[in-house]
């Protein structure tokens, strides 16, 4: 249920984050499912490998690096998914990916309270 629940939630996030900034586009709801699940995925099995590989230069740039690999994720899923998800340049993605963590991590706080363990 939790899981069902955030998926809905990221893809309500990433129709917020099209509404915010002008540089990312989710033609509709539809869309913004099939990307967030696209997204996480990336997430799930792509990041850890990039960050990683990256380990060095994360480490030298005291972990704003990870902005970086969070901005290529979802950069990768707007050249994934073509139409339905749009992402026009890396700084788009950068701030795109920036306003969806930030939006994420109030979907993670607002269910860790909905969700609490007794």
């Amino acid at each position: 249920m939790k899981l069902l629940l955030k998926w809905l939630l990221s893809a309500a996030a990433l129709l917020c984050v099209t509404y915010l900034y002008s540089g990312v586009e989710v033609r509709s709801f539809g869309s913004a499912m099939v990307a967030a699940f696209v997204i996480g995925l990336f997430n799930v099995v792509l990041r850890p490998i990039l960050v990683v590989l990256t380990l060095p230069v994360t480490i030298l740039t005291l972990g704003l690096f990870l902005f970086v690999i969070n901005a290529l994720m979802f950069w990768a899923a707007a050249s994934v998914l073509g139409s339905s998800f749009q992402v026009h340049g890396f700084a788009a993605a950068l701030i795109g990916s920036l306003i969806y963590t930030v939006l994420g991590m109030l979907i993670e706080s607002a269910l860790g309270g909905l969700f609490l363990k007794k």
